[in-house]
């Protein structure tokens, strides 16, 4: 089985944690019971997280080996120059090693989606813009370090497709069970 969930901001990708005070978790939203999630999604990121019962899937889903396509939504502070795109379709180097490239579009226009809560806090006198990044790795919080690496600060992360799996309109919260 796969499904595919829209995690909300502020979600833990587990089902239980033992912090202090725990923090919201997968075990709210009356996902499948033996499912477990495919690959990660930071606290602190929104939007597509695949999960199965399948270790071959779950794998084939995230080894580094199978470079599966991930796409981002990236609100990022800053007004993005052609030389921070180029580093990021380049490859960024980061403390852990150079990046492979990316595909990388400036968006002309926000793209729709859903408010977040809390929302990103708003800077009268720093422009914003958003990006549309795919990368074929998925090294720890890659992408903010990537987009700070290049002076572009991220503000908001949504992950909108994996490993041929969409987002498509599933809103905050939802799962629907997907075909592999």
């Amino acid at each position: 089985m796969l499904i595919a969930f829209n995690k909300p901001f502020n979600v833990l990708c587990q089902f239980t944690d033992r912090s202090a005070p725990p923090r919201r978790t997968l075990a709210g939203f009356g996902l499948p019971k033996a499912v477990y999630a495919a690959g990660r999604l930071d606290y602190d990121s929104e939007g597509l997280l695949l999960l199965t019962d399948e270790g071959a899937l779950a794998h084939r889903l995230t080894d580094p080996r199978h470079r599966q396509d991930k796409t981002y939504l990236v609100q990022v502070e800053g007004t993005p120059h052609p030389d921070q795109l180029h580093a990021l379709r380049d490859g960024v180097g980061l403390n852990d090693g150079p990046t492979l490239p990316a595909r990388v579009r400036l968006r002309e226009t926000p793209p729709t989606l859903w408010p977040r809560d809390p929302p990103v806090r708003v800077r009268k006198t720093v422009p914003d813009a958003w990006l549309e990044l795919t990368l074929r790795e998925g090294r720890n919080r890659q992408v903010r370090r990537m987009t700070a690496a290049v002076g572009l600060p991220t503000l908001r992360l949504v992950r909108v497709a994996m490993g041929g799996v969409a987002l498509q309109d599933l809103q905050p919260g939802q799962w629907r069970i997907q075909q592999p």
